[in-house]
């Protein structure tokens, strides 16, 4: 028999929150609009460690791990946030000594979209599951990060005020005028209460829509001068992102439970800064509605 290190008594005896493994990439099997479809998912997961055990079984996650690709050859997942609680509850299991276990998973998602143009082109989003369950709480979420453009309103108002004192008012307050740009990752997570779905392509159409522009990989001349005269006609700040996400997921999902969790976040790259600007709303669909 090889000695059980990881169940020694600790020299400190503390509690440990979250311990585990981090960026495990595995090929999972998903039904897709009624395809099989391989989705290549980093997969992270963490249990709780009391202070009578100086370490955690980490082989066990990995193993679990290992079945649930095997379980999806056989028997496709229906979602990512599925997913992500079939494996908490399997952890949970083999961690005897855990009261909390917590599972997040992140994959590249492909979509045929159409530019402005017509022109069909191939998208990527991020699909993103996520499943905690201890003694209060079993619950997952289902999201999506989807990158977008957004244009400054502040520095479009100061060109416009800089642009009258230069040529006067005549048209200038009936155009859009320059301002700087940025791209955009915006991320919304939503909790799927059981017996519940919430399908994730449409949490990719909430939040395109909530940019001042979507963005693609194929665009052609006339098409590139629509989409940023389109994003210069729809100014916004990250803020504006993150409220107009919200404001769409109160709207479709009328029928979701007032408690059931909301997060959405908008982080933009700016273009004339060396940092990023961020914003984000955690809260529920009760307080939303209000």
């Amino acid at each position: 028999m090889y000695p059980d290190v990881q169940s020694l008594v600790p020299k400190e005896k503390f509690k440990i929150s979250r311990v585990g493994v981090r960026n495990v990439v595995k090929p999972i099997q998903v039904i897709r609009d009624g395809l099989n479809v391989t989705l290549v998912t980093k997969i992270d997961i963490f249990v709780d460690l009391p202070p009578s055990k100086k370490g955690s079984d980490m082989s066990r996650n990995v193993e679990v791990i290992s079945e649930i690709v095997e379980e999806s050859i056989r028997k496709p997942c229906t979602g990512i946030e599925n997913l992500a609680l079939r494996i908490a509850k399997m952890v949970k299991e083999k961690h005897e000594y855990a009261k909390h276990a917590e599972v997040n998973l992140s994959a590249d998602y492909f979509l045929r979209k159409k530019n402005p143009g017509g022109r069909t082109s191939i998208e990527k989003y991020k699909l993103l599951g996520s499943a905690i369950i201890n003694s209060k709480e079993i619950r997952k979420m289902v999201g999506v990060e989807v990158t977008g453009m957004t244009a400054c309103p502040c520095a479009m108002e100061t060109v416009r005020a800089i642009l009258k004192e230069k040529y006067g008012d005549d048209i200038i307050d009936r155009i859009p005028v320059p301002t700087h740009n940025q791209r955009n990752i915006a991320t919304l997570m939503i909790e799927v209460p059981e017996g519940y779905e919430i399908e994730a392509n449409d949490l990719i159409d909430i939040v395109e829509q909530s940019f001042s522009s979507p963005t693609y990989e194929i665009l052609k001349r006339r098409e590139e001068g629509e989409l940023v005269l389109a994003a210069h006609e729809n100014p916004k700040f990250v803020e504006d992102v993150v409220r107009e996400i919200l404001k769409r997921v109160v709207d479709k999902y009328v029928n979701l439970p007032g408690n059931s969790m909301v997060i959405a976040r908008s982080e933009s790259e700016e273009s004339i800064h060396k940092h990023n600007a961020f914003a984000e709303r955690i809260t529920t669909m009760e307080e939303l509605r209000k």
